[in-house]
């Protein structure tokens, strides 16, 4: 069921309904507890209400001591059926008349009203009161009375009715107890609320009009925008035909009981819009790639990624001179302190495990501070509530992050002890030219000792290595082996450098991949929940405001 306004199409009950379920479902807190508590009731109450006969209108009389409520109900019921007199309170009970009796009982049974409270109109058979077919007239205990101290039944039909008759007396149309506790309360409900301005016998026209101005301009101030006002003398009958007309009509649209649950829906929908207002910003369903590269650089810069990155290719370069270096400056250099020794090589992958592990256990508040801001960028123009919910969906695993982050980053640490092939290629080829080298000089002392000093005879076997002829060509090549030596072992630091910069790239990617993963399950995921929470939320309350 839909009603079109001016300008749009307001959803169906249904829906609103649905929406409000789903405020009461995402709302804890971020909404105070005792209006999702109201949502609920209302949830509830709606629930049963629709279950019932669509085809009766509860009609509740309601009144404070001494203004003529159960006289006007057995006036329009036109049956001495509800006790009056001079006692107050006169009505102790609700009393209920029926005009069609089908399909009523679980609409009274929901009522609670007691079955010898209980009065049924055959209107078939009553000339005229064919039009109230479908009316359920209740005529409730006065609200103000010492008994409705202890018993709440009329606040309770007050609430649950789908239209209620405030039964007013010239004396006391603006007691305070009527007003405050309830015509204020009520404020909105103007389709399904009536003011009877009772006992008008009582008055002469002017004062009749004077009080109708009166009454009607204390309902405006108090909210009522358009108040129904019909004036009645239950004893003289006057006016009590009008009355029926205006109950009448009620009856025959079937749609107060709709109307009552819109009513209790849009005063709810207006507290609930002072203290979360509904023009909420749309938050993205999920956090875009800027933000998470934005966390991701600050967690690595919290745990000290690029720190871990260096040391270890200052590691490589070093431990590679152990293999591609030229051999006789090694040789020479341990004559001198080693270096090694003085990074403490020994355990290097224990080393760079707690390096990891100190820097990310070390710097708790920087890991908290990326999260704060990936939190406080989300939440700009949020209403407290769920800044403060997003913010604690950020840091929900804070205290475990830092530990997990470490964890991650001891996996990755690399093997110190792994030597690539090709430095053990190089290494034979150095010992190689060393072998050349030293074959070299042993030639060309033979052939200086033998050819050019004639320190003996050589046997004729080896008589090519002591020819003096021999000499320029021996040293030449003993010179370019030492050459090459050298021009491979400067090359070979080159390719060092070259690998130990493509080594730091792949240990930074693959760390900011394991920091990556980390942020997005530990920080992303719960603030992208959240988000969703948050944008359903608001479109639920956009729902049920219509």
């Amino acid at each position: 069921m839909t009603t079109v306004g001016t300008t749009q199409t307001r959803q169906g009950l249904g829906s609103r309904l649905a929406a409000l379920a789903r405020i009461v479902e995402l709302g804890p807190g971020r909404v105070d507890p005792k209006l999702l508590a109201e949502s609920g009731q209302l949830l509830l109450r709606a629930g049963d209400r629709l279950k019932l006969s669509s085809d009766h209108t509860v009609v509740a009389l309601a009144g404070g001591t001494g203004s003529g409520k159960s006289t006007l109900f057995n006036s329009v019921s036109g049956l001495e059926l509800s006790p009056t007199g001079v006692r107050r309170p006169t009505t102790a009970r609700t009393h209920a008349c029926v005009w069609g009796l089908d399909g009523a009982g679980p609409l009274l049974d929901w009522l609670q009203i007691q079955w010898r409270h209980r009065f049924a109109r055959a209107s078939a058979l009553d000339k005229g009161e064919s039009r109230l077919h479908g009316l359920i007239l209740l005529d409730l205990p006065d609200h103000d009375s010492i008994r409705a101290l202890t018993d709440t039944e009329a606040d309770r039909l007050i609430q649950i009715a789908d239209l209620v008759v405030w039964v007013l007396d010239p004396q006391k149309y603006a007691d305070a107890s009527t007003h405050r506790r309830y015509v204020t309360e009520l404020a909105g409900h103007d389709a399904v609320t009536i003011f009877v301005l009772n006992q008008v016998d009582r008055l002469d026209p002017e004062e009749l009009a004077e009080c109708v101005a009166d009454l009607e301009d204390l309902l405006r101030r108090e909210g009522v925008e358009k108040p129904v006002i019909v004036t009645t003398s239950a004893i003289t009958g006057k006016g009590v035909d009008g009355l029926r007309a205006v109950l009448a009509e009620t009856v025959v649209r079937r749609r107060a009981a709709v109307q009552r649950l819109e009513a209790d829906l849009d005063r709810l929908m207006l507290r609930l819009a002072k203290i979360m207002p509904t023009d909420g910003i749309p938050a993205a369903a999920a956090i875009d790639d800027a933000r998470r590269i934005g966390l991701t650089d600050a967690l690595c810069d919290a745990v000290g990624v690029p720190a871990v990155g260096e040391a270890m290719e200052n590691v490589y370069g070093v431990r590679s001179m152990e293999w591609v270096g030229w051999p006789y400056t090694r040789w020479a250099a341990r004559l001198r302190p080693d270096p090694l020794n003085s990074l403490r090589l020994g355990d290097l992958r224990g080393e760079i495990r707690g390096l990891t592990g100190g820097l990310v256990s070390a710097q708790p508040a920087e890991v908290d501070n990326a999260v704060q801001a990936l939190a406080d960028g989300l939440t700009s123009g949020m209403h407290e509530a769920w800044r403060n919910g997003i913010r604690d969906a950020a840091r929900s695993r804070s205290a475990q992050l830092p530990q997990v982050l470490s964890e991650e980053l001891s996996e990755v640490a690399p093997r110190l002890d792994r030597v690539p092939g090709w430095w053990r290629l190089l290494l034979i080829w150095q010992y190689l030219l060393v072998l050349l080298f030293v074959a070299g000089l042993a030639w060309f002392g033979t052939a200086l000792a033998y050819g050019v000093f004639g320190a003996g005879q050589l046997p004729a076997g080896l008589a090519v290595f002591g020819e003096a002829a021999s000499l320029p060509w021996v040293g030449l090549m003993t010179l370019s082996v030492l050459g090459l030596g050298l021009l491979t072992a400067v090359a070979s630091r080159n390719f060092v450098a070259l690998g130990a910069g493509s080594e730091r790239d792949r240990l930074e990617r693959e760390m900011r991949r394991r920091v990556g993963g980390v942020a997005g399950s530990m920080v992303i995921e719960p603030v992208e929940r959240e988000l969703a929470r948050y944008n359903e939320f608001y479109s639920a309350m956009r729902s049920v405001q219509g």
